[in-house]
């Protein structure tokens, strides 16, 4: 069960908060709200506010009757149960909470060496949580989790991707503390993102004004029984601070793979910033329902939104512009407006850009600003002897 809500939900709920919530284990408290969305998102609604307001604990037996009797009967007898916990955990609120004192909770982290891959080692002392529900989640993907046992000292994380990653420390899906992990890509980096080692290539990726894979590596992309994603990283902290919710970037970029997983032509850009990130994809326009924004905490999945402004050939160079003015996310290609959306939580500053394409691509040019366009943070032209991140401390 555990495993299908994270299939359904996206998030993580431990066998044993779902043991207490099943009373299987002693337990005082009542579940953490986060626990409480994710059970009622699994059962067919919005979150736990939208729930309360559309069933009240007495009419029961008419939700029961909504659900589809085509989820079986396991899937039937999980979405009961779950309704009829949360809702009795409800009526216990929360004033059975037990405190936990943080400043007693040591979690900490140092990286093993400079580079990448890098491990990082995590310092613990978890003797205030009287839980065995504790894990690491490493990064914003909440899937992406270490499990810990009650008392346990330490704990290792790999780390194959550059970035500014906000560990956290969790207990009964509450978050304890948290704090950053930054991994350089020391100038511009390219991998080929095999699963779940990837490779990494530095030497001839920016020759003649591009920024692009080796010749030599090509065939090792075009040749693959299985469609192939390569990425471009300049990750870097940077001395001059451009706010990730008021920015300009333009651009240019090309994807170049013409082999037999081609036709989508898809291309990402994502800005990494000191708490979050945003990803903006291309497609052609026959293939947008594969496509999806991160917008910090606004995620839109082409299968469930019209995203077909952000359909564009990508076979010759296009010019782009993606504009962020107060987190109303703008996209342009040769000055034409794509996509605008909103966004709520901050990224905070801007730490980083990614390329990502299916197969292989080349970029022409990067320069990111801030707002009135005197604040620079990454000018590139991708000539040899050029600075590969102007503004940065390498």
């Amino acid at each position: 069960m555990s495993d299908r809500i994270q299939q359904e939900t996206q998030v993580l709920l431990s066998p044993t908060t779902l043991k207490r919530i099943w009373g299987k284990v002693n337990y005082p408290n009542a579940p953490s709200i986060t626990t409480l969305n994710t059970l009622t998102q699994f059962a067919g609604y919005l979150n736990w506010r939208d729930f309360k307001n559309k069933v009240a604990l007495r009419k029961q037996p008419a939700v029961f009757q909504t659900i589809s009797s085509n989820l079986g009967i396991i899937m039937l007898s999980a979405s009961i149960m779950t309704i009829v916990f949360i809702s009795f955990y409800s009526l216990r609120g929360s004033k059975n909470t037990l405190p936990i004192d943080t400043s007693k909770v040591g979690f900490s982290s140092r990286t093993i060496s400079s580079g990448l891959p890098n491990s990082v080692v995590f310092d613990l002392n978890l003797e205030e949580l009287s839980t065995d529900s504790i894990r690491i989640q490493q990064y914003w993907d909440v899937t992406k989790t270490i499990s810990l046992k009650p008392g346990q000292k330490q704990a290792t994380g790999q780390y194959y991707y550059p970035g500014y990653f906000r560990a956290k420390l969790i207990a009964d899906d509450q978050i304890i503390k948290e704090h950053d992990l930054f991994i350089k890509s020391d100038g511009w980096l390219a991998t080929i993102d095999y699963d779940p080692i990837p490779k990494y290539i530095r030497s001839e990726i920016i020759r003649n004004g591009l920024l692009s894979i080796p010749e030599s590596v090509l065939p090792e992309i075009t040749t693959s029984d299985t469609p192939i994603i390569s990425t471009f990283h300049n990750v870097a902290d940077f001395s001059n601070a451009v706010s990730g919710d008021n920015f300009i970037l333009k651009t240019a970029i090309k994807n170049t793979y013409r082999e037999k997983w081609a036709v989508c032509q898809q291309a990402s850009i994502y800005i990494l910033g000191t708490k979050s990130a945003m990803i903006i994809p291309f497609s052609i326009p026959g293939c947008v329902s594969e496509i999806g924004v991160m917008m910090s905490d606004i995620y839109l999945s082409g299968k469930e939104h019209d995203l077909s402004g952000l359909g564009i050939e990508m076979s010759s160079s296009r010019e782009l512009k993606i504009e962020v003015r107060n987190k109303q996310l703008s996209v342009y290609a040769e000055n034409l407006k794509l996509f605008t959306r909103t966004y709520n939580e901050s990224i905070g500053n801007i730490v980083g850009v990614r390329y990502r394409f299916l197969g292989a691509g080349e970029v022409t040019y990067l320069k990111v600003t801030n707002l009135n366009e005197k604040t620079v943070l990454i000018e590139d032209h991708f000539k040899e002897t050029d600075l590969l991140a102007k503004g940065s401390d390498q």
